[in-house]
């Protein structure tokens, strides 16, 4: 119930909404909800009726910090790729059989692709950052997260069914993942996964559908690429930085 309310980001879920997404009867929905709203996790806001994510959330995330955040960790790079291309670049991060958008930073050119809010989730294979992510995958994996998701597909734009498996051999071919007008009509994105022994994120390049022929999608890609494997770099050295290095010598 959690990930169906936090499904639209911060816009909110009206009850009707939750029910249609999660295919839960209204009794059963409300039910859950008003036990969720007592215990904090989620609010009910009085004008509009909308269901958001409540406090205790982000009360609980206090406590279950990471080593590192991936966002902290990509930010530079990110600015970077955003300073060389002008668009809008993503980073999505796997969740199971789905991708999370878990930041984003805007360029400059003056139209932007803004096709993500942070913390909206979407199944793996919807949009060019969860695709490149899902295209890393051992086949075995691709097929059963593609299964898992396949009644969700149909929700989003040109995603009949075949269209993720072509997609992720298109993105296997060429060596980054590319969707045009997939999701969302008009835009355009190119995507890279990272790590490459455990893709589960993956950094993106949104933009106006002119903005990527064929020429500057290989050109974007490159730039991501770069990039990705200084990333890769500083993921290696943060690992390598554990409780178990040699300690410091005694004065």
């Amino acid at each position: 119930m959690l990930r169906v309310v936090a499904s639209r980001g911060r816009r909110g879920m009206r009850i009707a909404d939750v029910v249609d997404v999660s295919g839960l009867p209204m009794s059963t929905c409300f039910r859950m909800l008003q036990r969720l709203e007592l215990e904090g996790l989620v609010v009910r806001d009085a004008l509009t009726r909308k269901y958001h994510l409540g406090p205790l959330l982000y009360e609980l995330g206090l406590l279950a910090q990471p080593r590192y955040r991936l966002a902290d960790l990509c930010e530079q790079a990110m600015q970077t790729i955003a300073d060389e291309t002008q668009d809008t670049v993503y980073l999505s991060e796997r969740r199971g059989v789905e991708s999370i958008c878990t930041s984003r930073v805007l360029g400059d050119y003056p139209i932007k692709a803004l096709t993500l809010d942070v913390g909206i989730r979407r199944p793996m294979g919807v949009g060019a950052g969860g695709l490149a992510i899902l295209s890393a995958l051992p086949e075995l994996e691709v097929a059963q997260v593609v299964e898992c998701n396949d009644a969700r597909y149909a929700k989003f734009g040109t995603f009949e069914p075949g269209f993720v498996h072509r997609a992720v051999a298109e993105t296997r071919a060429q060596g980054y993942a590319f969707l045009d007008s997939a999701a969302t009509p008009g835009t355009a994105a190119v995507g890279v996964a990272f790590p490459p022994e455990n893709p589960t994120a993956a950094i993106s390049v949104a933009a106006i559908s002119s903005r990527l022929g064929p020429a500057r999608r290989a050109q974007v890609a490159k730039v991501i690429q770069k990039q990705v494997r200084i990333i890769c770099a500083q993921l290696s050295s943060a690992a390598t930085a554990s409780p178990q290095s040699p300690r410091r010598a005694r004065g």
